[in-house]
Formats: C-alpha cells, sequence, structure tokens
C-alpha cells in the first residue's frame, strides 16, 4: 500500500488537485504572461507568485467542477475535449484575468491576456484533464467525471 493511500480521500483529493494545477498552469501562465500579454518578467514573477497562492485554495473546487461538467461529456473523444476545454475556460479565465490585472497587465495588454488565457484554456482543456487524472492515479484515486468525488468521501 502507497502512503499516499493511508491519507483519506478528501485529502489525497486535494493534494492530487492542487499539486496538478499549480504544476501545469505555472508553465503555461508564463508562456502566456511573457509572450502573449507581454509583461515584463517582473510582471510575470508576481503573477506567478499570486497565481501560485490562489491555486492552493482553487485547486480541489476546480477537480470537483471538473468532475461536474465532466458528467455531461459522450464517451467520445470530441465530447470529452470539448467538455473538458469548457470546464477550464469558465472556471479558470476569471480567475486568471483578476490575477494578471492585479499584477500590472491593462488596457490591450490586459485584452491579448484574457484572450490569450481563453484560448490556451480551449486548446489546453483536455490535455490538463489527462495530466489531472494522471496525477489522480498517482495518489490511488478514480480520474474524474466518471465516479463523483466529494469532500467528504
Amino acid at each position: 500500500m502507497k502512503a499516499s493511500t493511508r491519507l483519506p480521500v478528501s485529502t489525497r483529493s486535494y493534494l492530487a488537485d492542487t499539486l496538478a494545477l499549480i504544476l501545469f498552469f505555472t508553465t503555461t501562465g508564463v508562456i502566456n504572461e511573457r509572450w502573449i500579454a507581454g509583461m515584463t518578467w517582473e510582471q510575470v514573477l508576481h503573477a506567478r507568485l499570486i497565481g501560485g497562492a490562489l491555486m492552493i485554495p482553487v485547486g480541489r473546487p476546480y477537480g470537483m467542477w471538473r468532475d461536474w461538467v465532466m458528467r455531461h461529456a459522450a464517451p467520445t473523444r470530441l465530447s470529452r475535449l470539448l467538455w473538458d476545454s469548457l470546464a477550464l475556460m469558465s472556471f479558470q479565465v476569471p480567475i486568471y484575468a483578476a490575477i494578471i490585472a492585479f499584477s500590472g497587465a491593462s488596457g490591450s495588454g490586459l485584452l491579448r491576456g484574457v484572450l490569450g488565457a481563453a484560448a490556451m484554456m480551449l486548446f489546453l482543456g483536455r490535455p490538463y484533464g489527462a495530466f489531472l487524472n494522471a496525477v489522480r492515479r498517482l495518489f490511488g484515486l478514480p480520474p474524474g467525471g466518471q465516479k463523483p468525488m466529494s469532500l467528504d468521501e
């Protein structure tokens, strides 16, 4: 038995969802902020620090949101791609807009950053969903969208 499977499901769910969000979106956030929004490296660092701090309380709620949205997906590749993208865009883009605005993006840079993030979320929805499921497997959890997971499991 892995050490991680000795933890309660709610704790493993929180850790897996939060770790996946931080690892995946720290990388993609830097790409968007620096090369699409045109933010300075100092602004990127500020945005990543704020983003990292916000991902800690948001990781599990997003995982639960994604699980709920993915229950609507048909078992086809296209359906899962569309629903994963919708889940990511609808939850993360508003949060991301606030992060980069607070970090100094304004005007056309803010608009480019939000539009860039929205495009990235559409493109990255399914890859992130697959990454999240892989991290959940490492924590002994089922993939999302198939069996509802809740905080009190």
